[in-house]
């Protein structure tokens, strides 16, 4: 009986927002702009950051991780969510579902070191100039980077199987734009209470404890700022953080609210908006977020943009 359990499901239903089909093509239009602006901006740090030697420090490197992270994201959750609106109403095999939750647990699990990883390279460049050069050499941001990734990939992996090992008996309809894991868990009918446990524990210790060393380092850099006898100094220092604090401040906060949040804290409408918070305006945000703010991005931009158009043609 169990076995027959696990297979009368084959197949889920992505409702997405069907309930108001009269915004269906304008939400179209709106999630895929996002999507190319997303893509085209990521793209676009990721190639200067790639092509300009002089940026090839800790601080442009996270970056360059953070964009490829982001497209990531972006490429695994919009493509679906465009086919769901276009079609009010779609289905999506077991297998789908689970690699589309799997990957955008690894890519946010990683998103969520790198974030952290980041707040430690600004503390140690802002408030250890001296020890710099050692605190960040190399081999440590070879290994805070090879954390972040294989974090990401062990989250993924034992949250993804765990969901997908409970019996799904019916009904099927995913009231979500994509398989993410509460909405999915609302569907499986077996004790889930050792997995809720365990999901909300892994959550704090995954967004909170990287949130809370965040918040210790600017604390230490809000210090060492307040310290500086330089105006411009100062100027510079915040302007630097000010970028990292907004992507931080913008990501943690909807995913805390997402995946911290009472069973009936939430209608399903908000949920889903809170969902696409940081899983849409992130990706969407992040390169306008670093590459406006930063005046280093945007002389390498135009260098590489004269270096493009001054090329001779044959």
């Amino acid at each position: 009986m169990k076995r027959h359990n696990q297979s009368s499901v084959v197949e889920f239903i992505l409702l997405g927002f069907s309930n108001f089909p009269e915004l269906q093509e304008q939400l179209f239009g709106v999630f895929l702009v996002i999507y190319l602006v997303t893509l085209m901006g990521n793209a676009i740090i990721i190639v200067i950051i790639s092509l300009g030697q002089s940026l090839h420090i800790p601080m442009y490197l996270f970056l360059l991780n953070l964009s490829v992270v982001d497209v990531s994201i972006s490429a695994v959750i919009i493509p679906e969510m465009l086919v769901v609106l276009s079609t009010e109403k779609m289905s999506i095999s077991f297998v789908s579902c689970f690699a589309q939750m799997y990957f955008l647990l690894l890519f946010g699990g990683t998103e969520c070191f790198l974030l952290g990883a980041m707040a430690y390279d600004r503390f140690a460049a802002i408030c250890l100039p001296l020890s710099y050069p050692v605190i960040m050499n190399k081999g440590v941001f070879m290994k805070l980077v090879m954390f972040s990734w294989v974090s990401g990939i062990m989250v993924a992996t034992v949250q993804t199987s765990w969901v997908f090992s409970f019996p799904f008996c019916g009904p099927n309809e995913i009231n979500h734009l994509f398989c993410e894991t509460p909405p999915v868990l609302e569907l499986v009918c077996a004790d889930t209470f050792l997995f809720e446990i365990y999901a909300f524990t892994g959550t704090i210790l995954i967004v909170m404890v990287p949130f809370l060393l965040i918040l210790l380092s600017y604390i230490w850099i809000l210090f060492a700022i307040l310290k500086m006898p330089s105006t411009t100094g100062r100027q510079k220092a915040f302007s630097t953080c000010a970028s990292h604090l907004t992507s931080v401040t913008l990501f943690y906060g909807t995913a805390n609210m997402t995946y911290l949040q009472p069973k009936s804290g939430y209608s399903p409408d908000t949920k889903k908006l809170m969902s696409l918070a940081y899983t849409l305006l992130t990706p969407l945000l992040n390169p306008l977020i670093y590459s406006l703010r930063n005046s280093v991005m945007k002389r390498a931009m135009m260098k590489l943009w004269r270096r493009k158009v001054d090329l001779p043609t044959f």
